[in-house]
């Protein structure tokens, strides 16, 4: 009875609950196809790159003919972004595209992926791919219980209504919303205040002057229009500090059910997926200029120098919090550093 009681009391028992139920079900076949539940947060249906992505497996799969039919259900439709990697790695969910960090709080290495300055730009991001880096944090993905399908890291860059962020004594004095703790740190420690919110809300902080500047990806600050209050945008360019990791991942005990025919149809569409979002992301941070150009707002790149400065402040914030904080957090900052 106490366990019923609890299940009752439950919110996130019963959607898994659902989601198992539906699990069950999807056994059943639709013209002898074995159904697949693919879920992500992002908007379906706009040319949303992450969305397109999953889209590309889907389609790629279903048109196989290897008896598995993709079901994609975009913006939180099935289940909230906060439950989706437990629901994937617990078997309930199929398929997921997320930010890698959402999960840190269940394996803190996972912030490595959101770490300031350790990827450089989108060509060093897909070295790191084959790094022992990767390797490390495919192997706790592994463990966890999802097999990741393909690769995708989104760039970002800071805006400022004050003054251009180059070198680390230009965000002194300023209010900025980062991305993350290990960015807070780091910022910090180079003389900014936080003032922390989603994305969603720097317009409004911008506009009515609670912050001066902002630190997110390529994507939001189109998707927000925050070129309407900015002076400068530091984008990302060959030397950008800001990388998140957003994996495909298909859950393990989906995985193992698969036979090889089946496994290469989701390799090769993966494969597909990954490049066409390799070229989009190099798109956005474009599209990102283009925009913030357009509405008179003066547009820089860091150096090699100016970012290596940068990452010389998260030495001694972030990457040492990190170090000291998570178990094997020193090793993999070094495999990462250690990837040209």
């Amino acid at each position: 009875m106490s366990l019923l009681k609890y299940l009752a009391s439950s919110t996130t028992a019963l959607i898994f609950a659902a989601l198992a139920c539906a699990t069950l079900l999807s056994v059943s076949t639709v013209q002898a196809q074995t159904i697949l539940r693919a879920a992500h947060q992002w908007p379906g249906g706009i040319g949303d790159v992450r969305d397109e992505m999953i889209q590309i497996i889907a389609r790629e799969v279903n048109a196989a003919d290897v008896d598995l039919l993709v079901r994609v259900y975009p913006g939180q439709s099935l289940l909230k972004a906060s439950d989706q990697w437990s629901a994937v790695v617990g078997g309930h969910l199929d398929l997921t595209a997320l930010p890698l960090d959402y999960a840190s709080g269940r394996h803190p290495e996972f912030s490595a992926t959101l770490m300031p300055g350790l990827v450089k730009n989108h060509d060093h991001a897909r070295r790191l791919g084959d790094s022992a880096f990767m390797a490390s944090i495919k192997k706790i993905i592994d463990e966890a219980g999802a097999v990741v399908l393909a690769d995708a890291w989104l760039a970002g860059g800071f805006s400022s209504t004050q003054r251009c962020i180059l070198w680390p004594q230009d965000i002194e004095g300023q209010v900025i919303r980062a991305a993350g703790p290990a960015f807070e740190r780091m910022l910090v420690g180079a003389g900014a205040s936080i003032s922390s919110m989603p994305s969603s809300e720097i317009y409004t902080a911008l506009q009515t002057g609670v912050l001066d500047a902002a630190n997110t990806s390529s994507a939001s600050f189109v998707s927000y229009r925050i070129y309407e209050h900015t002076r400068c945008m530091t984008a990302p360019g060959e030397n950008a500090l800001w990388f998140m990791y957003e994996p495909v991942l298909i859950s393990k005990r989906r995985w193992n059910l698969l036979d090889e025919a089946q496994r290469a149809a989701f390799v090769a569409a993966a494969d597909l997926a990954e490049d066409f979002f390799f070229e989009q992301a190099k798109r956005l941070d474009g599209e990102m200029e283009r925009q913030f150009s357009d509405a008179g707002v003066e547009i820089v790149h860091m150096t090699a120098e100016q970012a290596q400065a940068w990452r010389d402040i998260a030495a001694t914030t972030s990457y040492k919090t990190f170090s000291d904080e998570v178990d094997g957090g020193a090793e993999l900052i070094r495999q990462a550093l250690s990837v040209d």
